[in-house]
């Protein structure tokens, strides 16, 4: 047995030696028959770190262990990649471990061996199916955070572009999931890690700034500690007494959101309570506000009103002995456990103990919508979107004016309110009141409003203005879902009046395009059982008439283009050459020349001709990927730019910077001041206010697009500006 093969048995008899502190003894064997198993089909199988392949699949059943789930969790954390990535197969896991276990391993298995057009669509496709499980079984979904938290920590091991992918993709889903499961201790560990990969500077600035005010920091709250401590021990009240750092993450986030430097957050260090009982909480609360005066509006009750994901304590922000501010939180031990590990703290992991599978499923209401989404979205990539709209983004509290609380993503209006009620108070709906008053349909809800839906028997049901309007999927799912069922007939005609104004507006004749052949592979391609449904789709929103006139329209376009493009022959060598072109070709006069889309090159870019099979000479610039790897070099042929050629050519940029109100407008003007005509834009903005702004601009040459670049670069808050090649 090697060195390797002993420290690895050795970890996973340490992992497993923690679990005997609340698993019985046969769920303790059972472990290390998982292990045993995985341990064996992994053999030989490394990682990109070089490191046996089984480290992973110990780390993660330990991350499970530390959240004390049950033995078939933790034993499919174990084996949660044999059947991706070994010959082991479902059947045999159901064998021997059972079948709770093998469908566990089955939520959590990519979709590796099914091929997908793109890699976003194969991605997309996974997230749902791993969703989808989690809807049926919660645990799916806690194996695979210990599954992207392992990875997160080794992922310095990867190649720069992979772990942007990953932090970014941990960003969007991950962490924003375990925020709303509310395993605090995984979401915080998933942001840091992502954040040092996604902004490196920001993140070892705000690590350098920490470390050189760590002294004066700890210092200052154990004094704080103490009194605390002193005046419970007064009350008798037993209680933990703990300084909280704040995470770096945290740290950005309000950096960026509220504008401050470093040194003008004061909240670096929370102060953490932990009590035996409610009642010794308010007990504390009292204490804490006798020795210290509460800043105004800083005062949070989580215990009587809980978070989303359960979380529960008192927050309190006082002035603290040196005369700045002071977080405390206060709560009791069952609190703090569910605070760090959220939805797993009430999964059965005790016999005869915790809480029981129908109340941990009760807590998980907000995620049964799923199922529903999945059945309206039209692929993986809709459905992707439509749960990071709801679930992934902040949210709001209002009340029923009988006070029960309803939950709704931030920015919602009354038509949200009335659909998450039910179907048909939305239907219904003809106007709302909030806090007593009349409002319009599109009102903003806030936390704290109590809403009053208006209804009629006599509505006409649903306008389509309500599709702009409703900010989240769901209502948008049951307001497309109406008008799928209620106006079928109105839907299909309207739907091929779509269709028809769109393909006349691209310059097609209907009767051509909507042959029976093209309207077969279309209803085909979008998996309509025949057109009326796919015009009925068109009619309702679930599908737009721009999809269904490219895909029709196809072969027609395919057929203007080859007979645009004469065929490439000898008697060629003597054609007018156009005069828009601007390149030489060298020893041949008069040659058709058409420049290639994958590198877009521009004058002053060195160049090089390649002669095409009927489509001329392709014009390409020198360290363009698609000729690096060309064996007929005889080809290839010598061309230049002409020197008093004045063609525009649109070239493709990428402008990245902060994301502030103006910065889109500042980059037009530059661009438009620099006398460059804008053919294209484009902007959007990620989580971490990271502005990124495409666009297309027509330019001279390398000069003139080099004179661009230098103009916006001096524009506040812009990070960079990159010419895109698609190379």
């Amino acid at each position: 047995m090697s060195v390797d093969t002993v420290a690895i048995e050795h970890v996973a008899e340490q992992a497993i030696a923690k679990s005997k502190r609340y698993l019985p003894k046969k769920d303790v064997d059972m472990l290390m028959s998982a292990f045993e198993l995985a341990r064996d089909a992994h053999a030989g199988q490394v990682r990109k770190s070089g490191a046996p392949y089984i480290v992973h699949p110990i780390a993660v059943a330990e991350i499970l262990i530390d959240m004390q789930m049950d033995a078939v969790t933790v034993a499919a954390g174990f084996m949660h990649d044999v059947v991706e990535d070994t010959s082991v197969t479902l059947d045999e896991i159901k064998q021997i471990f059972g079948e709770d276990t093998a469908n566990l391993i089955d939520g959590v298995t990519k979709l590796g061996r099914i091929k997908y057009k793109s890699k976003e669509e194969q991605q997309a496709e996974n997230h749902r199916k791993m969703f989808l499980a989690m809807a049926q079984d919660v645990r799916v979904i806690l194996i695979k955070l210990a599954d992207r938290l392992h990875n997160m920590r080794t992922l310095k091991h990867l190649p720069e572009e992979k772990q942007r992918r990953i932090a970014n993709e941990t960003m969007e889903i991950f962490a924003p999931l375990a925020n709303r499961l509310g395993i605090a201790s995984i979401k915080w560990e998933l942001e840091d890690i992502a954040l040092r990969y996604i902004n490196p500077q920001q993140y070892y600035r705000i690590v350098n700034l920490m470390q050189k005010k760590r002294t004066e920091r700890e210092k200052y709250i154990e004094q704080v500690m103490e009194e605390i401590r002193h005046r419970l021990k007064e009350m008798r009240i037993d209680a933990d007494i703990s300084g909280r750092p704040k995470h770096l993450y945290s740290i950005y986030r309000k950096m960026i959101t509220q504008s401050k430097e470093f040194n003008e957050i004061y909240d670096l260090l929370a102060v953490r309570v932990i009590v035996e009982d409610i009642r010794d909480c308010y007990a504390t609360l009292g204490i804490i506000h006798t020795l210290w005066k509460p800043m105004p509006g800083r005062f949070k009750d989580y215990i009587a009103m809980p978070k989303a994901n359960m979380y529960q304590s008192l927050h309190t922000t006082v002035i603290g002995p040196n005369g700045e501010p002071l977080e405390v939180q206060i709560r009791t031990y069952e609190m703090h456990r569910t605070a760090e590990y959220g939805i797993a703290a009430h999964w059965v992991y005790k016999e005869g103990k915790g809480a029981s599978k129908d109340s941990v499923e009760s807590k998980l209401t907000w995620f049964r919508e799923i199922l529903e989404w999945q059945d309206d979205a039209k692929d993986a990539q809709e459905f992707m979107e439509s749960l990071k709209m709801d679930l992934f983004t902040d949210v709001v509290f209002v009340f029923t004016p009988k006070g029960d609380v309803i939950e709704l993503p931030k920015g919602s209006v009354p038509l949200d309110f009335a659909y998450r009620i039910h179907s048909e108070v939305g239907n219904r709906c003809i106007g709302a009141k909030v806090n007593n008053k009349i409002v319009t349909l599109d009102h903003s809800l806030k936390t704290g409003d109590i809403v009053e839906v208006l209804t009629s028997k006599h509505s006409y049901g649903p306008s389509r203005d309500w599709l702009k309007i409703a900010q989240s999927s769901q209502a948008k799912n049951k307001i497309k879902a109406w008008f799928k069922k209620e106006k079928r007939d109105e839907n299909v005609l309207k739907g091929r009046e779509l269709v028809e104004n769109e393909l006349k507006k691209q310059g097609f004749e209907p009767k051509e395009a909507l042959s029976s052949e093209n309207l077969a592979e279309a209803t085909n391609k979008f998996n309509f059982n025949n057109e009326e449904d796919m015009y009925a789709a068109i009619g309702y929103g679930g599908l737009t008439a721009a999809q269904l006139v490219t895909r029709v329209t196809e072969k027609i376009r395919k057929n203007r283009e080859e007979k645009s493009v004469p065929e490439f022959k000898q008697q060629d060598f003597h054609r007018r050459k156009r005069p828009d072109q601007g390149i030489s070709v060298k020893g041949v006069n008069n040659l058709l020349v058409r420049f290639s889309r994958c590198c877009t090159p521009i004058p002053g870019d060195a160049i090089v001709g390649f002669i095409t099979r009927g489509r001329g000479v392709s014009i390409h610039r020198s360290d363009c990927s698609n000729i690096q790897n060309e064996v007929e070099q005889d080809r290839f042929i010598p061309v230049e730019w002409e020197e008093e050629f004045t063609q525009e050519y649109n070239v493709d940029i990428e402008i990245t910077g902060h994301d502030r109100s103006g910065l889109l407008n500042e980059v037009l003007s530059e661009v438009s001041d620099s006398k460059t005509n804008i053919i294209a834009v484009e902007g959007k903005a990620d989580k971490n206010k990271v502005a990124r702004i495409h666009m297309t601009i027509a330019i001279v040459n390398n000069n003139h697009l080099q004179r661009v670049v230098e103009r916006v670069k001096r524009i506040k808050d812009v990070y960079s500006v990159r010419r895109v090649l698609n190379i």
